[in-house]
């Protein structure tokens, strides 16, 4: 079996120092130097180390200041269902409920925007065709938790009270709902989630550390016909929240 990589070993180290109550929350740690030196190696592998953690909210870094245990926090339970999307109500809200917590969302939709190749590839659809485009800002508490990314055919909605995902009489229904006002029926969704790193905009967004480990989920909904109907890049930042999947299992 390979060896661990220096970093890894010193950032189990370093949680197990926490975990051991050697550091408590909000107690600074010692200087790179000094980290380097106790354990015999180089400060790049003590950053290296520490931008681990810090990405695992189990240390925080302050400009100008060094770096902080983190305050313990409860992570945000973020439930991936195709059946709870097709109850009344918002998923997000009644999973924020749950925690105790107030669940809300900002968005912006830009109609008529041109597909670029990737999501025109997912919504069948040629480069270039026009789609609508919806970004998501979801929030705990007033604290943004979760990015998101919509796309939609154009031809789909146009002319119809739903063309706009956050406006009119259906705003916020979400896609199965709303789709089945026009009489379209969403049979199933595909999900591929990877893990990766923040970019620096998400993580301005999400208030996380630049390059804190992400879940990247990029997300399909299909007709009963196989048509994509939406297609969507879901972020969600692996220090703030966990994703539990529910499958239904049919008995029939």
């Amino acid at each position: 079996m390979p060896e661990q990589p220096p970093y890894l070993r010193l950032a189990d180290e370093l949680r197990r120092r926490i975990a051991e109550h050697v550091w408590e929350p909000g107690d600074r740690l010692p200087s790179r130097a000094q980290i380097g030196q106790e354990f015999g190696v180089g400060e790049n592998v003590v950053r290296r180390a520490q931008e681990l953690l810090i990405s695992q909210g189990v240390l925080e870094g302050r400009a100008g200041s060094g770096t902080y245990v983190a305050e313990p926090r409860q992570r945000v339970r973020m439930v991936r269902s195709l059946v709870r999307e097709q109850r009344a109500g918002s998923p997000f809200r009644a999973d924020m409920k749950a925690l105790g917590r107030n669940g809300d969302w900002e968005s912006r939709t830009e109609a008529k925007v041109p597909a670029p190749a990737d999501i025109a590839a997912r919504l069948g659809v040629a480069e270039g065709d026009l789609c609508v485009r919806t970004t998501y800002e979801f929030l705990a508490n007033g604290k943004p938790v979760q990015l998101s990314t919509s796309w939609e055919p154009y031809d789909l909605t146009a002319g119809t009270l739903v063309v706009l995902p956050e406006g009119g009489p259906h705003a916020g229904a979400g896609v199965v709902n709303r789709m089945a006002e026009i009489g379209i029926t969403v049979s199933h969704a595909v999900e591929q989630p990877e893990p990766r790193t923040a970019t620096a905009e998400e993580a301005s967004l999400l208030g996380i550390q630049k390059a804190a480990f992400v879940t990247h989920i990029r997300r399909t909904y299909y007709s009963d016909q196989g048509r994509p109907v939406e297609t969507a890049d879901v972020i969600v930042p692996a220090a703030l929240c966990e994703i539990v999947y529910e499958i239904p299992i049919n008995r029939q």
